[in-house]
């Protein structure tokens, strides 16, 4: 009988372990707002061969430097936790392949967004456009193909002195608009970073003396954006 437990234990302990980590920790650390630790101990499992492929510990990694970053904490070894956070979010993104943990934990992953795509209207509105397009080029590791994000590296290489290459970005963007059909689907921050582009890639075209096309561009996505007042003002400016 103690043969049949012991093989029994034996048994239960290997599916475990084979199911691996379920970050239990990183979860108590969170909860418990202990941020730098939560910092310390994700890296190691990131860092682990049993668990560094995957999503769960970068996942946590990037709430910890998020919420770092956040606090405005003096220490200079997190100088840079908000960069280092956008890096473990596109980490996690990448490893998760079935998408579980980010449907999961959807509030962080949408505010995070929604939070660089404000750190580059915030820099557009100086405006400093160098600065915005380093956090334009960002975006990317969160979503590889965003309209958004392309319109917007249009806009500020343009403004940056380089319109080869604003106009090779928005060739690329009319195609991508050509075979839209909905936007419905989005997440609130690839609409805004959207409709941010859209604007800002307007604003180019006409200091261009380019009307035509920004009227054009205004005309492809005014379906979809028939209830914003920001847009509609842009819309009636350039437009009407």
């Amino acid at each position: 009988m103690k043969k049949l437990v012991l093989a029994t234990a034996l048994l239960i302990a290997g599916f475990v372990n084979a199911q691996g980590p379920t970050y239990d920790d990183l979860r108590i650390l969170y909860a418990d707002g202990n941020y730098e630790k939560l910092v310390k101990s994700s890296e190691s499992y990131t860092q682990k061969d049993k668990s560094k492929t995957d999503a769960l510990p970068f996942m946590w990694l990037a709430r910890g430097l998020y919420k770092i970053s956040q606090s405005g904490a003096a220490d200079e070894k997190y100088k840079n936790a908000y960069k280092d956070a956008i890096g473990a979010v596109g980490k996690c993104m990448k490893l998760d392949k079935s998408g579980d943990v980010q449907r999961e934990y959807v509030e962080f992953f949408e505010e995070f967004k929604m939070s660089l795509v404000e750190m580059i209207g915030n820099d557009v509105s100086v405006p400093d456009f160098k600065k915005a397009s380093s956090w334009v080029l960002k975006y990317y590791k969160l979503d590889a193909n965003s309209i958004g994000a392309k319109l917007m590296e249009g806009a500020c290489k343009f403004r940056n002195a380089d319109k080869g290459g604003a106009n090779a970005c928005w060739k690329e963007t009319d195609k991508k608009i050509a075979a839209l059909e909905t936007i419905e689907d989005w997440s609130p921050a690839d609409v805004q970073l959207f409709k941010m582009g859209v604007i800002q890639t307007a604003e180019c075209y006409v200091s261009s003396r380019q009307v035509d096309k920004a009227k054009t561009l205004l005309g492809k996505v005014a379906q979809w954006f028939e209830e914003d007042e920001e847009f509609k003002a842009k819309y009636d400016e350039i437009v009407n």
